[in-house]
């Protein structure tokens, strides 16, 4: 639907949500406010949407996560990955004789420095979720926010 209407995805997330009737679907797309506002009013015209949020005018976290196969033979090799996966905070999750499952999370520019960083040593499959982002809690929407169950 926002692909024929000219709209680019730029990456795209789907998972439950704490409502196991719901699903969350987390859509990131570059645009002026005038795409932007269309993307919005275009998702909202779907009847199974329940509600739009654009969290970039907002505080907010934002993570990737990547699974990544990388050719890692027995020796230096192997250690030079392991210190790189050290300092971008990630995890080995499986080790073979040759090669190492790495996880990394965290916000797409830092993933993609990873990508980039263990290209020469021979990746042999990677795979990622897309970005999600939740809006940070704040204070002043929970005050509302309470303020206004009081007196419903």
């Amino acid at each position: 639907m926002l692909a024929s209407r000219g709209f680019n995805i730029d990456s795209l997330a789907v998972g439950e949500t704490e409502n196991k009737t719901l699903s969350r679907m987390t859509f990131v797309v570059v645009g002026d406010d005038r795409v932007l506002e269309q993307v919005r009013k275009q998702l909202e015209k779907i009847v199974t949407v329940v509600r739009v949020i654009d969290v970039s005018s907002r505080d907010f976290v934002e993570r990737d996560l990547l699974l990544l196969k990388v050719q890692a033979p027995s020796g230096p090799k192997r250690a030079e990955i392991r210190e790189l996966v050290d300092i971008f905070r990630g995890r080995i999750v499986d080790v073979g004789p040759e090669e190492l499952m790495i996880e990394i999370s965290g916000r797409e520019n830092k993933v993609q420095a990873f990508i980039e960083r263990v290209r020469p040593y021979g990746i042999t499959e990677l795979v990622r979720t897309g970005r999600v982002a939740m809006v940070r809690s704040d204070s002043e929407i929970a005050i509302a926010d309470e303020t206004t169950q009081a007196t419903a």
